[in-house]
């Protein structure tokens, strides 16, 4: 992954550095789209090309969300905040940074796959940019198909109205994404409810001692909190969760 970061920065830099250089040696107001034609295609001038970039950079969101492990990462995380009952313990931007950074960690392997195979032959010219983004999208795919239940799929299948001969490895990603994302939030609830049995069962004991007491203005919410996290501390909780969590995309 830090390849491919120190890749990306790289290039991006050095479309500035030549866009600028360009930018000298050009008359005022001249601005080509186009410097040529050939055999690979239509080669666009460095301002176009940095342009589009960055425009490919406002994409990463999307992607990141859509078609990697951080939808089921975040979705578990802030249930398990539920869970516990504490209403900005972990905060929003530690669940978001944490997700982020386990979402680098699991899908590690697949992005090494698409610098070498896809990143490294477009920035030495060996492919064109189409080639590349078809290199990019089979480690990506296979990431995905890996985690996309057969139900899932055929149900978009369906209602995009696919032959019966598609598969979910010829599939367009517009039917293998969406079913990808509807898998991984059914298991994250199914995480989530494993997660919830033992913080709930707490709640009930808390509850149930607190009415026998006759303490019913005392909070159990309040009272139980403690218990919690005494029970997730010595269960070494995060262990469990994140390593479970990593275990889960493996499959």
């Amino acid at each position: 992954m830090h390849k491919a970061v120190r890749g990306i920065a790289a290039g991006a830099a050095g479309l500035l550095l030549a866009g600028a250089a360009w930018a000298q040696q050009q008359p005022a107001g001249a601005l080509p789209l186009v410097i040529g034609s050939g055999p690979g295609g239509t080669s666009y001038s460095v301002p176009i090309q940095t342009l589009l970039f960055f425009t490919a950079l406002s994409f990463l969101p999307a992607v990141l969300l859509m078609m990697t492990g951080f939808t089921r990462i975040v979705i578990v995380l802030s249930l398990l905040r539920q869970a516990i009952g504490t209403q900005s313990a972990p905060p929003n931007q530690v669940i978001i940074g944490l997700s982020l950074f386990l979402t680098l960690f699991v899908m590690g392997p697949t992005l090494d796959k698409v610098y070498q195979e896809a990143y490294v032959p477009y920035t030495t010219n060996a492919i064109t940019f189409e080639q590349a983004i078809q290199k990019a999208e089979a480690p990506m795919r296979g990431f995905m198909l890996k985690q996309t239940r057969q139900s899932d799929f055929a149900l978009f299948a369906r209602l995009a109205k696919l032959d019966e001969g598609v598969t979910a490895e010829t599939a367009p990603l517009r039917v293998l994404v969406p079913a990808f994302v509807t898998s991984e939030l059914k298991s994250a609830f199914q995480i989530g409810f494993m997660i919830f049995i033992p913080f709930l069962i707490i709640d009930m004991v808390v509850s149930s001692v607190l009415m026998s007491l006759g303490m019913m203005m005392l909070s159990p919410v309040l009272v139980a909190l403690p218990f919690k996290l005494m029970l997730f501390v010595l269960a070494d909780g995060w262990n469990l969760l994140i390593g479970s969590l990593a275990a889960s995309f493996a499959t």
